[in-house]
């Protein structure tokens, strides 16, 4: 059995809490957040015996086996060197840290305790990716050529992000708000890029843009394009649009793969047993299939209140299995590093336009 803690009491840790309640080898055993009211709720509200205010003093109190770090990014770098100190594990909400230098260093000490940490990537583990991945492993659509990776999500217009009275820890980091969310579209990007993509980039060029104005949004759209060995990758964000989308888009020289996030969807473009004529009337009827249950799939998940953190739950399932059965992590140094260097990339002064 671990004993797990949780720093931090905010949105994300209502999902985590959840996902935990599911696994069979953990004790949550503390919850800590600056506020005591907010601490003290969620301990009553998932049946946590301890509650703090101050961190340090529960993990030494608990003396935990896991920490889960969920305060803003840019207290994470003190809170995760606290955490390795009193010998636990670290698993940590994205970004793991604000440039890539600082995770190698924190990565290094941590694996000089003798300990490990792992940036949250749930949504690898989404249903979507994980059947996008089955497939481009099976050949259906060649050789990849292009990814596309986009989210809309409209922050801007209401929220814990929106409030200029109130401002949310984020609007400090080196892409603002931003910054909290393009770890997810570049572990996503690189999920269906080939190995060494970091290693052998053609260009970076970056769009950082603020399209609605106004001062407190640092940035509210960002188109980037990356190419590495002929293969183009794009993310783009933005969060003046509707509606709210996350998706994936996957093209080879045999096909494509479409995947949404938000409302999961699985589509695949592929050539089909009726022959080149009758190829597009089978996608067509095939995906309009797919497009009716999966509107009735997600009507039926907001009854139940399911969420697009579905990929969360195996995630953190995942980590806690490979410590028990001492495998390899779920994400490992490699797909974390390579994600922060592609981060720094875009914020690079030179590839900015």
């Amino acid at each position: 059995m671990f004993k797990t803690v949780l720093i931090g009491s905010g949105k994300i840790s209502e999902q985590h809490l959840k996902a935990l309640k599911g696994i069979n080898q953990v004790e949550v055993e503390g919850i800590c957040d600056l506020s005591p009211s907010l601490s003290k709720f969620t301990s009553e509200r998932f049946g946590i015996s301890n509650w703090y205010t101050d961190y340090n003093k529960m993990l030494s109190e608990l003396r935990p086996d896991f920490v889960h770090v969920l305060t803003p990014p840019v207290t994470h770098n003190k809170i995760v060197r606290d955490s390795v100190d009193s010998g636990a594990n670290v698993i940590v909400e994205k970004p793991i840290a604000l440039s890539n230098n600082e995770f190698r260093e924190l990565f290094q000490y941590a694996s000089s305790k003798g300990v490990t940490i792992v940036e949250n990537h749930n949504y690898r583990f989404n249903s979507p990716i994980l059947k996008m991945t089955e497939a481009l492993k099976s050949g259906k659509i060649g050789n990849v050529t292009e990814v596309d990776v986009r989210m809309v999500l409209n922050i801007k217009g209401g929220g814990r992000y929106s409030d200029p009275n109130l401002p949310h820890p984020s609007h400090k980091l080196p892409a603002g708000v931003l910054h909290e969310y393009i770890t997810h579209l570049v572990y996503l990007m690189l999920e269906f890029m080939p190995d060494g993509t970091v290693d052998k980039l053609d260009m970076v060029k970056a769009a950082w843009r603020n399209h609605g104005g106004g001062d407190f949004f640092k940035y509210d759209n960002l188109d980037a394009l990356i190419i590495s060995n002929g293969i183009h990758g794009r993310i783009r964000f933005s969060c003046n649009q509707w509606p709210d989308c996350f998706s994936v888009d996957v093209r080879g020289t045999e096909g494509a793969l479409s995947a949404e996030l938000y409302n999961p969807v699985f589509l695949e473009t592929i050539m089909r047993a009726g022959g080149k004529h009758l190829t597009p009337l089978i996608n067509a009827v095939k995906s309009g299939r797919v497009l009716c249950k999966s509107g009735y799939s997600g009507l039926w998940n907001k009854i139940k209140d399911i969420s697009a953190y579905d990929g969360l739950y195996r995630h953190l399932e995942l980590i806690y299995e490979s410590f028990l059965n001492k495998s390899d992590m779920p994400v490992g140094y490699k797909q974390m590093d390579d994600t922060s260097r592609i981060i720094d990339e875009l914020l690079r002064e030179e590839n900015q336009i």
